[in-house]
């Protein structure tokens, strides 16, 4: 089974989120429905499905933005629902950050890059005297100089480079779970890879537990050592990054990887992609396992075969 041999420090348990919406006929969406998974030390766990199958929602709940309509999440064994007074709010937010896909969004844009670490130390580390020497030192570990840094607006700042800031200030938290939401989906080519290299370089050194929201299956493969696909709020496929993406049961998981382009296949203009026949794939293939439910085919590597 995923991750047996260590403690998780996060533990995900039947995780629900219904949104209602109207005044008099109130309209109700299942984004999220049943998904339980664990985070473990030093590994990143990547949450891979097309847009609104929920991953953020799940990200959200993590770090209590949203309340959960059923479920539960526990850190290191504390369950977060129980987690009321400011106190203890400003305490699990040492130790539980996300970054989110547009870094612009962060940071206020009235204050310089040295306004915005005070504010951290003044809420979450006041206790701590030698500021200056723990800001030069986790900028120099995400390669900041903090000379050219400290004194910036972040409009003087590129994508890159906020990113980088903002993996420095979970770093300066001591933080032990990071969400990741489509960390990179704003940056170009070139400066995607430092930044994911860097990120797994401190989940490993570290010992983070890095949940890796995306819809590129190719950043999944890269930067993951468990995988999860997510399909309408439902969890269809998980575990170790190899078996998933070398072995994809799930109709949608297989669907998902043969519409990754090949570099060296042009373009197919009289091919056709008819969204209609993979929902009728995964009638079928619930129907066909009707009653088993979520199985696990071979240790690392489980896959929803029915919804009943």
């Amino acid at each position: 089974m995923l991750g047996e041999k260590t403690k998780p420090t996060l533990e995900v348990q039947n995780l629900t989120k219904i949104f209602s919406s109207g005044v008099f006929i109130r309209d109700k969406v299942t984004a999220v429905n049943d998904v339980s998974f664990n985070m473990y030390p030093g590994t990143v766990l990547s949450l891979i499905g097309e847009s609104g199958s929920g991953k953020t929602t799940i990200g959200r709940m993590i770090l209590k933005l949203l309340k959960p309509t059923s479920g539960h999440i526990y850190y290191l064994g504390k369950d977060t629902s129980l987690i009321k007074t400011k106190a203890e709010l400003r305490e699990y937010y040492r130790h539980v950050q996300g970054i989110f896909q547009d870094p612009f969004s962060s940071f206020n844009p009235l204050f310089r890059v040295d306004r915005v670490f005070d504010m951290i130390f003044d809420v979450f580390l006041p206790e701590v005297k030698n500021r200056e020497e723990r800001i030069n030192e986790v900028l120099h570990s995400v390669n900041l100089n903090p000379e050219r840094i400290m004194h910036q607006f972040p409009h003087q700042l590129s994508g890159g480079q906020l990113q980088r800031l903002l993996i420095a200030r979970a770093l300066l938290l001591d933080v032990k779970i990071l969400v990741a939401d489509e960390l990179i989906s704003m940056l170009d080519a070139s400066t995607r890879m430092g930044v994911l290299n860097l990120l797994v370089d401190l989940c490993k050194e570290k010992g983070m537990s890095v949940l890796f929201i995306t819809h590129d299956l190719a950043l999944g493969y890269y930067i993951s050592d468990y995988t999860m696909i997510m399909h309408r709020g439902r969890l269809v496929e998980k575990g170790a990054t190899e078996k998933v993406y070398k072995n994809p049961v799930h109709p949608y998981t297989q669907m998902l990887f043969n519409s990754v382009p090949d570099i060296g296949h042009r373009w197919d203009k009289n091919e056709k992609f008819v969204p209609e026949k993979v929902n009728d794939d995964i009638q079928r293939f619930y129907q066909d396992n009707r009653g088993q439910g979520f199985q696990y085919l071979e240790p690392d590597h489980g896959v929803l075969l029915s919804v009943e």
